[in-house]
């Protein structure tokens, strides 16, 4: 696997992940899914051999990244490319002046994924697309 991940301004390759991972695999539906963010947030794309294979976005406000859209392809699910993207995240936030958290909402199975990322849930569970999620936060 050579796979590299970059800040990219190919949201349509990052739409079309999104659209294959929530969309059609678990049925969001497109308008929950597709929203007005995209064209100011940064997009992260891991590419394969350069076939896009994950992606996740950040809307910067204030001293907060938030973090979310993240998305891999089903056939790489379990090699550690998810964590790479959220580490990529996180070191796109950085690299914004005064941005000192990190916050994302995690689907509730993702929840450990994350906590082995340093992410720290709070708050009640709520429903986003018909999916029971969790808020999480990071100090970066």
């Amino acid at each position: 696997m050579t796979v590299q991940i970059a800040t990219t301004r190919d949201i349509d390759a990052c739409l079309a992940l999104r659209r294959t991972v929530f969309i059609e695999e678990q049925q969001v539906p497109e308008a929950d899914e597709i929203d007005d963010l995209d064209e100011d947030a940064l997009h992260i794309l891991a590419t394969d051999a350069g076939r896009p294979v994950g992606s996740a976005r950040i809307i910067l406000l204030d001293d907060t990244a938030k973090i979310g859209r993240v998305c891999v392809l089903k056939d790489q699910r379990g090699t550690g490319l998810g964590a790479a993207l959220i580490r990529a995240a996180l070191d796109a936030a950085r690299d914004h002046a005064g941005v000192t958290r990190a916050k994302l909402g995690s689907q509730e199975y993702a929840i450990p994924f994350y906590e082995k990322l340093g992410f720290v849930a709070y708050g009640p569970v709520y429903l986003d697309a018909g999916i029971r999620h969790r808020d999480m936060e990071l100090t970066l």
